[in-house]
Order: C-alpha cells, then sequence, then structure tokens
C-alpha cells in the first residue's frame, strides 16, 4: 500500500487537499470518502502504539483504492484561520464533491461514494440531486454515522435553528466555534486525546456553513429530500448506513428510519450496539467488524454481474 498526496483546483480556484491510498496491485474498487464537521481526511484512527491511517489502508489492503479531500473550510484545505469553516452554501459542498468525483471517474474499475456524520448527509443529498451524468459511475453509497438528525441530547431548540439560519443569511462568513465533545466520539481514551491535541480539528463553522448544514438535516429527517431507485450506476441504487446506537453526536433513531423509507432493492442498515459516534476509531477489535462490512459490501457489489444476496442486480 502507498500513499499519494496532492491538491485539487475547482472552477472557482478554491484548492483542495486531497490524499489517495493506492492498492498494491489493480484495484478492484474504487471508494471517495468525505469527511464530517471538524474533521479532515487524514484522521484516519490511531491504534495503541500510535500507528496512524488504519482505516484506509485496510481497505487498500483488501483491494480498495480510496480517494479523499479536505472540505473547503477544513483540515488542510483552510490554510489560514480566516479560511475555517468557510464551506458555503450546500449548493457549493454538492459542487465540490463532484468536481472531485470527476478526476476520478475516468476508470472501468467500480466507484463507490461514502460519506460519515456531516459528509454522510452530504453523500446522501448528493445520492439524491447531485448531477445525473456522475451519479451513473457511482455504483453503491455508504454511510457511516451519516448527520440526519442531531442526538437526543444535542439537539438544538427550535428558536435557536431558527435563529441561526437567519443569521446565517445576514452574516454568512461569521465564524463561530462549536467544540464538538470528543468523548462522545469514540469510546476510545487515545482516540479523545488525538482529537483534542489535532489543530486541524479546529470546531470552528460559519453561520452560513452551520445553516446549511441545519437545512439538510430539516430536509432529510422529515423526509423532503427523496432518494430515488436509480440513483447510481446501471440506474440502479445501492446503498448501506452503519451506525452506533450509542451515537450521541448523530441521531441513529433518525437515520434508521431514513433507509427504512427508501424504496429500494438493494440497501442495509447496520447497527453497532453500544457504539459512539466514529465506527472506525472504536476500540480494536470492535472497529475492525465495521471496516470489514464496509469492504465486504463494496467487493460484493464489484463483480459483474454484482451478486447481492444470492441474487443478480443489472449494472
Amino acid at each position: 500500500m502507498s500513499t499519494e498526496e496532492g491538491w485539487h483546483t475547482v472552477e472557482d480556484g478554491q484548492k483542495l487537499y486531497t490524499k489517495t491510498w493506492k492498492t498494491e496491485g489493480s484495484a478492484k474498487a474504487r471508494l471517495v470518502f468525505v469527511h464530517g464537521f471538524s474533521d479532515h481526511c487524514m484522521y484516519s484512527m490511531r491504534t495503541a502504539d500510535g500507528q496512524a491511517d488504519i482505516f484506509f489502508p485496510t481497505l487498500a489492503s483488501k483491494g480498495i483504492e480510496v480517494y479523499a479531500f479536505d472540505q473547503r473550510g477544513w483540515g488542510r484545505t483552510a490554510q489560514k484561520k480566516s479560511d475555517r469553516g468557510m464551506t458555503g452554501p450546500t449548493s457549493r459542498v454538492l459542487d465540490d464533491i463532484t468536481s472531485f468525483i470527476k478526476t476520478v471517474i475516468p476508470s472501468p474499475v467500480p466507484l463507490f461514494l461514502m460519506g460519515h456524520s456531516m459528509g454522510g448527509g452530504e453523500v446522501l443529498c448528493y445520492a439524491a440531486q447531485g448531477p445525473a451524468d456522475v451519479r451513473k459511475h457511482i455504483r453503491g453509497y455508504l454511510l457511516e454515522a451519516p448527520f440526519v438528525d442531531f442526538s437526543h441530547g444535542s439537539k438544538p431548540s427550535f428558536i435557536t435553528v431558527f435563529l441561526g439560519r437567519l443569521a446565517g443569511k445576514f452574516l454568512p462568513h461569521r465564524q463561530m466555534v462549536n467544540k464538538l465533545d470528543v468523548k462522545l466520539v469514540s469510546r476510545d481514551p487515545m482516540v479523545q486525546k488525538q482529537m483534542n491535541e489535532d489543530d486541524l480539528c479546529h470546531d470552528t463553522g460559519t453561520l452560513e456553513g452551520l445553516a446549511g448544514m441545519l437545512d439538510r438535516t430539516g430536509d432529510l429527517a422529515s423526509g423532503r429530500i427523496i432518494i430515488g431507485d436509480d440513483a447510481g450506476e446501471g440506474g440502479v441504487t445501492r446503498i448501506w448506513f452503519g451506525h452506533g446506537d450509542k451515537d450521541g453526536l448523530t441521531n441513529y433513531e433518525a437515520s434508521k428510519q431514513l433507509a427504512d423509507r427508501l424504496n429500494v432493492k438493494d440497501k442495509e442498515f447496520k447497527t453497532y450496539p453500544g457504539h459512539f459516534h466514529r465506527l472506525h476509531d472504536e476500540p480494536s477489535p470492535e472497529n475492525q467488524e465495521f471496516m470489514n462490512d464496509v469492504a465486504n459490501w463494496i467487493l460484493a457489489r464489484s463483480v459483474d454481474p454484482v451478486q447481492v444476496d444470492g441474487t443478480k442486480s443489472k449494472l
């Protein structure tokens, strides 16, 4: 396994930091990954001996090449403090995902799109609203603890949400620090410590970006965003959810309800009992189950014809 770092310039000139985890030999599948709030694409879990980046290298070791980028306003893409949280509205977020995906489309190897937390909510929106000429190249979507709604303990009041959306219209670039409780991210004390010490996890959003995130969660939780049964390659939607039922940041029940509403043939919702928010960062060996589930779901759909529960799915 090897890695490549670089920069991708989108249409308005913004440069996005990128990293690729390459397979040994020919890849069996390719995965574009979209990170969450106050995160970045090099966040992958650390082991007890300090070894970094286990999730993506694990996928690469199984033949899945991983492409990731730091979203606008986050990670190394935010090169100055004034850049932090400057994600733009949802339309800009989805356009950035489109621009990045287009850099990896020219290949016959099956392509998948995955998002975690805020990135999971964005991927769900992309499956419903992304340009058809790009979605037709995506064989499947994967969501890790997607931000469909706030957990019960962290959900802001209606008036707070209303005022936040209103303020976002008048002061879009106003920065606000929204500190994540690292004790809700993972049960692993080392992960909690590393997040607190990671300068790239800056917890800084803008009113415009936060309002966009609130709008997305509101639309997802209410069912206003509808994912059709033809959102992927071959006119088929293939979608997988993984969520811990003790997630204190995003709402497990709302995620499950959204999955249940989806009228698509190839869908799976996997519950991880007792797990917190970052399933790949839960204590070992429990996180191994999650990583294997992701890899196995992708690889089962990377053959032609696709085999799903003993039946063939068209491409």
